[in-house]
Formats: C-alpha cells, structure tokens, sequence
C-alpha cells in the first residue's frame, strides 16, 4: 500500500484539484508533425466511443489508423468519422481487435467496447506495448480490476479510465473543498447511481448473422455463450449478469464513487464495510468517513434531496464546517457561500470539453510517461469499491472488506463472486 500512496503523490492525485484544472483549461497544440503525432487505433465504435474519439481527434498531436469493430455498420461509421477528420479514406477497419495490437506502429488504444470486454482488451493491449485509454468500468468483477491493474503497471504503460469527471474543474474544486478542510473534518460523502438491476430473462434465438456483418463471437468475447439477438448487439446488454457490470451500479458508480474516494484521498484504499438498504447502501472507511451510495428512481428526470440545477452523477461532500454539491453542469453549490470567498472561477460548461481535456491528460501522459488523473491504481480501488457495494445489495447482508487483499472478511460466497467465468474466446 505504501507504494501505491507514494506513486499517487508522485503524481499529484492525492493532493489538491490544481491539476485537474490546469489540464483542464490547457490548449491543445495547434498542429504537430506527422513524426510527432500519436498513432491511434479505436476498438469497439459505437456512440460513446464517437463521441470520445471526436474530442480524442480535436488534439492536432494524435492520429487514429485504425478501426476495430465485430459490426460491419459501426466500422463505416467509425471511417466515416475518421476519413472525414483527415480528409482522405486512410483509416484501416478491421473485425478483430488483435489485428490492431499486431501493429508495431501503433502506439495507443482507444476502448469502448461493451463492459464485458473492458479489461481483456486493455490487458492484451498493455501486454502488446500499447497505452490504453479504456471506457469504464474498466472490469466487470472485482478480481478483473486487480489483474487489469497489476497488468499495467508490471508493462508499464499509461492507463488513463475514461471517468472524465477527474478532469472536470466543478468536480475538482469540490474535492479540493474537501481535501484542504475548507469543509472541516471530512463526515460524510454521498454518491448516486442508478437503482441496482439483474435482469434474468434472456431474448429468444435468432439465426446468428454472417461474421462479416457482425461476428457473434467476437461481440461475447470472454462472455458465457448465449444465442444471438439483435438488441444485444444494438446496445440492450445492460442489465444482464453476464454481460454487465455490477448490476448497473458501475454506471454511475464508476464516476461517483470515484470522485468520493478522490474526496477522502482514498485512491489507495477503500471502505471496509457496506451495508445495503432499500434506497441505497451505507459503507465506511477505516478512517470513520461514511459513504452513502444514493439509489435514484429517475436519474435524467427529478432527483429528490439533489440540487435539480446541477445535473445528471451529483454528488455532495459534508464536513463540520459546511458542505459543496457539483453535478454535471458544471457548476457548484457551497453551503455556507463564505466558505467558497476567494476560489477561481469555474469555466463555463460546454458539451465535449470533458473528454477533450481527458483525453489531452492521456495524450500528454504518454509522452511524459507519468501517471494520468484517472490512472490504473484510482480505477481499481474506486472500481472495486463499487463492485463491493454492489455484491452487498446483490447478498442483501453487511459485508466487511479487507482493503490491504480486496477480499471479504468471514464470507465465502461474496469472495466467490469477486470472479467469474471466462469463455475461450479465442
């Protein structure tokens, strides 16, 4: 554990939100050599991942090469996109992303596949030589996150998670709040996530299409076998064991947990104890702070004992001294508003900048070689922690975790389900 906490501050991540937000206000440059740019490959274009590719290509100093996607549509999409960025019809795509790791010109990955192939791709990404850029949950169990992690830093590649809110200036200025005891002595975090789901009824066989078209295979990976349907492959996954995240709770958890954990200054460590209820799960740190992990009925509509304002992954940090709340509008609420004198002024939101100053805190640790803000050790005990929390409401029972292992105290079945199994893909 000393050595992750030494690593963190080496970085700058347990200190204060400066970093976040000078990444987040600095230009990008203005053109780049082709000699000097990063070459790029994308696994897995569906909308999320054009969505982080176009703020990915606003940056003059990277250039994607490639396209990986098992969907015929969503690799002309995605060269589309790419071909229309450069101006030529340059952009390879091919079926399997292992095509992609083959290149040795290659120096960096983009993944946003679905939650189930998160962690393999990114492992054999590092293990091939490249940096990764994974969407979240960068793993679908907990013992994933660990493998994936220890993958990283044994090949020593930059890992940047795609939880972008670690470099977004409203959420950074929150956490600085916390961390410099402008709101006291740290009591109480409180993160929100949609309500836990399990969905159980599988969609009926259908014939399995040509693999040109979209390779079934491919599209479950390390995924238990299942018959092909089309919803699946067109986005309806959520929800279902084998193909989701912790029952959903990673969705928003991946990103509210997180920014709790960056509040306590816990990217080495995680809560020891979770308590589930009806209407969200109550953990706590060794250090006495509570996390209260809030289940939301409507998360895009009305949010009951939220400020409505601030928008959608809000979460509130309460000290003795007062309390701020940020959400994804960019804006901030401090109670009292004397606590909040003399702070920079946040910049005004605009629609992409997230992913944009993200992905530049990526592109710039690539070449500097130092750890990202969203980097491998923040996303395994942030992840993990929301896997925990996630396996109390599944068990509906207390479970007490060891940090320093990452496996449950006195409970087999939980430790069990830290692991699942692994279809030969391949």
């Amino acid at each position: 554990m000393s050595n992750r906490r030494t690593l963190l501050k080496a970085a700058g991540l347990a200190a204060v939100s400066h970093v976040a937000l000078r990444t987040a206000l600095r230009p990008a440059p203005a053109s780049a050599a082709a000699s000097e740019r990063i070459r790029l490959g994308v696994i897995g274009i569906g909308p999320r991942c054009r969505y982080v590719l176009g703020g990915m290509l606003k940056h003059a100093d990277v250039q994607c090469v490639t396209i990986a996607d098992v969907q015929a549509s969503r690799r002309e999409q995605g060269k589309q996109l790419v071909d229309q960025q450069y101006g030529d019809t340059n952009c390879e795509t091919v079926i399997d992303f292992r095509r992609v790791l083959d290149r040795k010109d290659i120096d960096a990955v983009l993944i946003a596949t679905g939650d189930r192939w998160h962690a393999t791709a990114s492992m054999l990404a590092a293990e091939a030589g490249k940096d990764v850029y994974s969407e979240k949950p960068c793993g679908i169990t907990i013992d994933l996150c660990r493998r994936l992690s220890d993958t990283i830093a044994r090949t020593g590649r930059v890992f940047q998670a795609g939880t972008q809110r670690r470099t977004v200036a409203n959420f950074a200025q929150a956490v600085e709040l916390a961390q410099t005891g402008k709101l006291g002595k740290l009591q109480k975090l409180h993160a929100t996530v949609y309500i836990p789901e399990i969905n159980t009824t599988w969609l009926p066989g259908q014939p399995t299409p040509d693999p040109k078209v979209c390779d079934w295979n491919m599209w479950l990976g390390p995924a238990a076998w299942r018959p092909f349907h089309q919803d699946y492959v067109n986005g309806r996954w959520r929800g279902y064991v084998d193909f989701d995240s912790g029952a959903r709770l990673l969705d928003w958890g991946a990103h509210t947990v997180d920014l709790c954990q960056w509040a306590n200054q816990s990217d080495d460590t995680i809560p020891v104890e979770y308590s589930p209820d009806e209407t969200g799960i109550t953990a706590r740190y060794e250090n006495g702070v509570e996390l209260r992990i809030h289940f939301l009925e409507t998360p895009f509509g009305e949010r009951p004992g939220w400020v409505q304002s601030l928008g959608t992954c809000p979460v509130r940090f309460e000290g003795t001294e007062g309390s701020v709340e940020v959400g994804d509008s960019g804006g901030i609420v401090i109670k009292p508003e004397s606590i909040g004198r003399g702070l920079p002024q946040l910049p005004k939101k605009e629609s992409g900048l997230d992913v944009e100053a993200h992905s530049r805190n990526f592109l710039d640790c690539i070449k500097s070689r130092e750890l990202p803000n969203a980097n491998h050790i923040v996303m395994r005990r942030s992840h993990t922690a929301s896997h925990a929390a996630a396996l109390s409401w599944l068990l509906q029972r207390k479970l007490q975790m060891d940090p320093s292992t990452e496996t449950f105290v006195g409970d087999d079945e939980a430790n069990r389900l830290r692991f699942r199994p692994e279809r030969d893909w391949a």
